[in-house]
């Protein structure tokens, strides 16, 4: 069965071919001591698989700009790190039925214990990734340590209105009768990343191997979109190779059904 460390390394080899330049490639390696400037970052993880997991990385990979010229590197690896870990769980998810989270995710100084060694390799260059998994299965088999859901109160924040208290509303009868003979349309879902505006002049001028910067950051809930309204919110999570949603609030079924008007 896969545990957490083999998720990780598909995740990351299949993120860091998308997200980083260069197209560099993570494969299996030898372990070689990191020297002065590695740094690295460690996810705490709770739930059926639970405990922590290093990677820290060569530091002499912070002079390749494989996050984007003008970046801050260090910076960068580090949303990009946490992406991974975050997709990492989703992927024992939808390959075990294990659910985890990642809790915390913070740097960490000094080179691990080694549980696996990588080679980054872009073009001729190469770095060295240690790895340290301390993720084990929780004794009680349950989400251990994770937080109980919260509720969502009417008007706060970066929540969805009304999702809470009304989620059996399409099995209770408290929707008009005749709504099951619309359980079988077939709606089309979107994820919305983010969105910029931007003049015509520079999206005339977009050429190969441009970046468009969103107003959304990498750590922020994506939106589930059915005809022009929010449904759902999730984060990004990678499974079976492809792009997936993990819901973490949705709307009302009343909100939710608003969005066949959109469509009719």
């Amino acid at each position: 069965m896969m545990n957490y460390l083999d998720c990780w390394a598909r995740v990351a080899t299949a993120l860091f071919a998308q997200a980083l330049a260069g197209e560099p490639q993570l494969v299996d390696g030898l372990p070689k001591p990191l020297g002065a400037g590695a740094f690295g970052y460690a996810a705490t993880l709770s739930g059926d698989q639970r405990g922590r997991f290093s990677v820290v990385l060569e530091g002499s990979v912070l002079d390749a700009p494989l996050v984007g010229e003008g970046m801050d590197q260090r910076a960068g690896w580090a949303e990009i790190l946490r992406e991974v870990a975050e997709a990492a769980a989703g992927d024992l998810l939808a390959q075990t039925g294990a659910k985890c989270r990642v809790e915390k995710f913070e740097p960490i100084e000094g080179e691990p214990k080694v549980s696996r060694a990588f080679q980054l390799q872009a073009g001729d260059r190469s770095w060295t990734v240690l790895v340290k998994d301390d993720v084990r299965a929780a004794a009680d088999g349950v989400m251990a340590g994770a937080p109980a859901p919260a509720a969502a109160a009417k008007g706060e924040p970066g929540t969805l209105p009304d999702a809470v208290g009304e989620r059996d509303a399409l099995t209770s009868g408290a929707l008009s009768a005749g709504i099951e003979l619309l359980f079988d349309v077939e709606l089309e879902a979107s994820l919305r990343f983010g969105c910029r505006e931007m003049p015509l002049s520079s999206i005339l001028d977009l050429g190969p191997g441009d970046v468009v910067q969103l107003d959304r950051h990498i750590a922020d809930p994506v939106d589930l979109i059915v005809g022009d309204k929010i449904v759902a919110r999730g984060e990004v999570v990678l499974v079976n190779g492809n792009f997936g949603l993990r819901v973490s609030e949705v709307a009302a079924p009343k909100k939710r059904l608003e969005t066949i008007r959109c469509l009719f």
